[in-house]
């Protein structure tokens, strides 16, 4: 007889399937190893509910064996708050008497042989066995299958989650690249619903120059080239702004190859890319001028020559530098320096040429680079228009200030090696400027190169010379022409030169003002000056002038250093007297007085050199707190006007009686010159007609001179420095 499984174990029929069964109807082993040979757990149960067979799997997922429950109840494996539910679903089947498959889940508790209870689907089907019905129950575990559901349903949610609620803009599109759907962030980015974006490639709201970016990313996609692309593209908001996003696409494809969806995710680099642009600004433009910094001008100067070496015609550098602009820092402070500094690149900028490059160097100095030029002579036309731009004063916070510049030029054209250091040749050429006199402009020539190594060499000898003792302060006699006695001397500095003897201050310390040697300088003047001043012990001791330099006049630790002096050598403040030019003072007169007022609190008196070289000053430097005024060689030489001249010594001299000054007259070479002095009603003179300046010994010796002599008529500086007895001076 046949053997028919409905349902699970499906059909069996026809001679062939008939010999398969009638083979396993008698062999208990053989219908076992069937049974276990199925995945799920069977159970085979007759009309009476009694377990009949079951298999290994079974046995698994239970912990029941074979001895435990066959010709046992099945509903013994159901839970008693179950088991009237379990025997209406039987029931009810039975009834049907329709097999009921594993799509058909039906959700049932069951024992375990431990006790604790699991899960299972089941599917029930009918054999019909020798005239007998028995239901197969397959069982399968649901705790596996619903944990992967489980996890499938939360990682679905998660996705949708963070798809939904992501920061970064997402979208799905189809093969087409139409969007599917699209996350609010996406929605926000370009300002448009959702319902205005699905089924729309994105072209539509696409910068239109950037339309073939996205389209050739997804042709790459699309062709397999890469699962993967990376790129930058603009977008265009609803309300018409640009957008600048970077996009990452992944592309997903079915087991042929084609390109079912891409995952597009997007980054707003709109701020990041401003912010980029003003780093990269902020890197090549200075941050207080706005005008392009040394690196960006260096690169377009390196750009200028190659384009001159291909072209041809000339280019050139013009270096900037402020006149004395650290006085205006020292007496207004940096936030009129600095809005200084913005006013004279704006004045600059101004007569810039559209070609041309203009940068704040560093400091106070600017780089103008000249491009386009055919003839030379043109860039003194511009070395001309950048002077005549800071020829009118600067109003700044209600201060006026004259502010003038020195211009260095350096040239090349095709010939040029491009080696050649062209902004050295113009920095060359700057302190060529300012050695003939400031406010103008020098052109580079090579000689200034040969000149420039002569003067590092010099300042470099110069040091060795201050360290070596080679430098030595001479004092020249201030003489009381009414007492013919000394009452000062000026202290002046000379260079005992290994091989060219005595050298004058003329021909070094103009040389030493252009490095930081001159403070070195000025400082062992004041300790030797006011060493010697002390050993002059007398009742009636005289007092020493030091002169200083416009760097030392306005150098912050001036004070300082006049008082450390006086204190090394004992010397009684009021016995040193500090010299400056009225053209150094009056560079700032509001700086001067507060320098001349914080020495005078020292008790170190100050005199004014070179008095009345600027008639329109004598007022002014009168009311500051000065000691002495010495008047200019004009006065006591003069080339006309000797009457006037006369007249103007007496107005000078009067003007520092009415104000306690002592006038001084210097460089008097002759007995005519003396008496016309005289006669103008100053008393005290130096010169040569008196004496050079000499040793500190021989300077000495003259204080116990008990009249002072003069030469005679002589206007020859070579004459015989010792003390002559020729004219005397009248008592």
């Amino acid at each position: 007889m046949g053997l028919r499984f409905k349902g699970y174990l499906g059909w069996w029929h026809g001679d062939r399937q008939g010999q398969v069964v009638d083979r396993f109807v008698d062999s208990t082993t053989s219908w076992q190893y069937l049974l276990d040979a199925m995945p799920d757990g069977l159970l085979v149960v007759d009309e009476s509910g009694v377990v009949r067979a079951l298999n290994s799997a079974f046995s698994a997922m239970t912990g029941f064996l074979a001895t435990d429950l066959l010709g046992a109840a099945m509903e013994q494996l159901v839970p008693d708050e179950e088991r009237d539910r379990h025997a209406k679903l039987v029931t009810d089947f039975m009834a049907r008497g329709v097999a009921r498959t594993s799509a058909e889940h039906l959700d049932v508790t069951l024992i375990c042989r431990d006790g604790h209870r699991v899960k299972v689907d089941v599917a029930l089907s009918t054999i019909d066995w020798r005239d007998e019905r028995y239901w197969l129950v397959a069982v399968r575990d649901l705790s596996t299958l619903r944990r992967v559901e489980a996890e499938r349903d939360d990682s679905a949610r998660k996705f949708q989650l963070a798809f939904e609620t992501a920061m970064s803009p997402m979208t799905f599109t189809d093969a087409d690249d139409r969007i599917v759907t699209a996350n609010p962030a996406f929605c926000e980015l370009l300002g448009r619903p959702l319902e205005e974006l699905v089924g729309r490639d994105s072209r539509h709201f696409t910068y239109p120059v950037d339309i073939g970016v996205t389209e050739s990313s997804h042709q790459r996609v699309r062709g397999r080239e890469t699962s993967r692309d990376r790129y930058v593209k603009r977008y265009l908001h609803r309300d018409g702004h640009v957008i600048v996003v970077e996009i990452s696409r992944s592309a997903t494809y079915d087991d042929d190859g084609n390109l079912l969806y891409s995952v597009i995710s997007e980054r707003d680099i709109t701020e990041e890319r401003l912010l980029t642009a003003q780093l990269a600004h902020q890197a090549l433009h200075d941050p207080l001028t706005g005008l392009a910094n040394r690196t960006l001008i260096e690169d377009r100067l390196s750009q200028a020559r190659a384009k001159v070496a291909r072209q041809g015609g000339y280019g050139a550098v013009l270096m900037v530098d402020l006149d004395d602009f650290k006085v205006v820092n020292d007496t207004h402070g940096h936030v009129i320096g600095d809005q200084l500094l913005i006013g004279v690149a704006h004045r600059l900028n101004e007569v810039a040429r559209t070609a041309d490059t203009l940068s704040r160097f560093g400091g106070d100095e600017f780089l103008y680079l000249v491009e386009g030029v055919r003839q030379a002579e043109q860039i003194n036309h511009v070395a001309e228009r950048l002077l005549g731009a800071l020829e009118a004063p600067f109003v700044i916070l209600g201060i006026e200030i004259e502010q003038r510049a020195s211009v260095g030029v350096a040239v090349w054209d095709a010939t040029t090696p491009l080696d050649t250091p062209i902004i050295e040749e113009a920095d060359l050429a700057l302190y060529e400027a300012k050695r003939l006199g400031r406010g103008r402009y020098a052109v580079f020539s090579p000689d200034l190169r040969q000149h420039s190594m002569g003067r590092f060499e010099q300042l470099q000898e110069l040091r060795r010379a201050l360290g070596d003792g080679q430098i030595v302060m001479h004092y020249q006699p201030i003489v009381d022409t009414t007492g013919s006695h000394v009452v000062g001397f000026e202290a002046l500095m000379r260079w005992n030169h290994p091989t060219r003897g005595v050298v004058g201050p003329g021909e070094f310390l103009e040389l030493a003002e252009t490095s930081d040697l001159i403070r070195e300088l000025g400082a062992f003047a004041l300790a030797e000056a006011t060493r010697t001043a002390a050993t002059w012990t007398d009742d009636d001791a005289p007092y020493v002038t030091v002169n200083l330099s416009s760097r030392q006049f306005y150098d912050d630790d001036l004070v300082h250093v006049v008082d450390a002096s006086l204190r090394a050598s004992g010397l009684a403040a009021p016995r040193l007297v500090l010299e400056v030019s009225e053209r150094v003072a009056l560079q700032d007169p509001n700086r001067s007085a507060t320098i001349i007022a914080a020495l005078a609190e020292l008790r170190v008196g100050v005199a004014i050199d070179q008095f009345g070289s600027g008639l329109s000053s004598l007022a002014y430097l009168m009311n500051l707190q000065l000691q002495f005024v010495k008047i200019d060689q004009s006065f006591v030489r003069p080339t006309h006007g000797i009457g006037y001249n006369e007249a103007l010594v007496g107005f000078i001299v009067a003007l520092g009686d009415q104000h306690g000054i002592s006038v001084v007259a210097e460089g008097v070479e002759t007995v005519d010159q003396f008496d016309r002095l005289r006669d103008a009603g100053c008393t005290l003179s130096q010169g040569f007609l008196f004496s050079r300046a000499v040793s500190a010994d021989d300077a000495t010796s003259m204080l116990h001179e008990p009249r002072w002599p003069i030469h005679g008529p002589t206007s020859n500086p070579a004459a015989s420095t010792a003390p002559q007895a020729s004219t005397t001076l009248p008592s």
